[in-house]
């Protein structure tokens, strides 16, 4: 039987590495845009090599693909996939992790300079008023008084603190998944979250959206945090609450946010974030660049080779 390969969705504006590895093993190839779960299931049914962007890719979805089909999620998160389904019915998920890292921590950063200088703040002040003393906008602490905390020490979390090192900033992180030997050498401190919370004045996070820290950053954490502290996510939505972090940034709790990511996406027309001066938002666009959009297309192109050739999976999720 003729195996069939679909792009479930994608934003890169053409999949001629994805098409060239289904034609190579005679496979028929589709690409689509589904957005819910209807159309993903109708793109999806019989398929045995399945590339996804954000697509939701739910139990019935799995249901209908080929007997121990692929799903390949373009990127780190799979958020987007029942693994436990799929899982229970001998689906193979795999994922991207390093695609883009230094692209996504690039964002990142550039993130905590410009809400640390209070960029955005003193350009609407400018263009709004004609002219402003720099003082008129409160406290500006220099880098090396500055301490920044990362949720997250994987591939990202460890570039973020690299790209940090130059200036001078103090760096911290939490992850219970890292043992404290392995972060030696990086310049990064292990600490409790309860201790990076109360200690940074910028917290961004690199940590993958689980059941267990679905809005990890809520009314309570957010209230354990410094006064005046900055917020960035180029993670996942999931991560935050928007409507705690939003009360906390209009009382003045918190000096700022920078968020590339929301839940759900795209952010809400009415949602109190989007008129706040000292919030820098961008549309999910942290991992973009010419080069890693490249290399994920061509990774995920090459998984799905080794499938159709029944090779070992780079990746594997499940």
């Amino acid at each position: 039987m003729t195996a069939r390969v679909v792009v479930a969705d994608q934003a890169f504006g053409n999949v001629t590495r994805e098409e060239a590895a289904a034609r190579r093993f005679g496979a028929v190839f589709d690409s689509r845009q589904c957005v819910n779960e209807s159309e993903t299931m109708d793109a999806l049914a019989g398929v045995s090599v399945a590339f996804v962007n954000f697509a939701p890719v739910t139990r019935a979805v799995l249901e209908a693909m080929a007997p121990g089909a692929l799903v390949i999620r373009y990127g780190i998160g799979y958020d987007n996939v029942d693994i436990t389904a799929a899982r229970e019915l001998g689906i193979s998920v795999s994922n991207i992790p390093d695609y883009g890292a230094d692209t996504v921590a690039d964002h990142a950063v550039t993130c905590i300079l410009a809400l640390l200088r209070k960029v955005k703040q003193l350009d609407s002040r400018i263009r709004s008023d004609g002219w402003l003393r720099p003082n008129d906008l409160g406290s500006m602490p220099g880098f090396s008084e500055t301490t920044v905390g990362l949720v997250g020490t994987g591939r990202i979390g460890r570039a973020v603190a690299a790209r940090l090192s130059p200036f001078g900033f103090r760096v911290i992180a939490h992850d219970p998944f890292v043992d404290a030997a392995a972060l030696e050498g990086t310049g990064i401190t292990p600490v409790e979250l309860d201790g990076l919370l109360e200690e940074s004045n910028v917290v961004s996070l690199h940590a993958p959206l689980t059941p267990e820290n679905h809005r990890l950053i809520n009314a309570t954490t957010i209230s354990r945090m410094r006064s005046g502290a900055i917020l960035v996510n180029t993670s996942r939505g999931g991560l935050v609450d928007e409507e705690a972090l939003a009360d906390a940034l209009i009382e003045g709790h918190l000096g700022g946010a920078a968020l590339d990511v929301f839940d759900p996406e795209p952010l809400a027309p009415e949602s109190r974030l989007r008129k706040l001066e000292n919030v820098l938002l961008t549309p999910h666009a942290a991992f973009f660049s010419d080069e890693s959009l490249a290399n994920l297309q061509r990774l995920a192109a090459e998984e799905a080779a080794r499938y159709l050739a029944g090779e070992t999976l780079r990746c594997p999720v499940t």
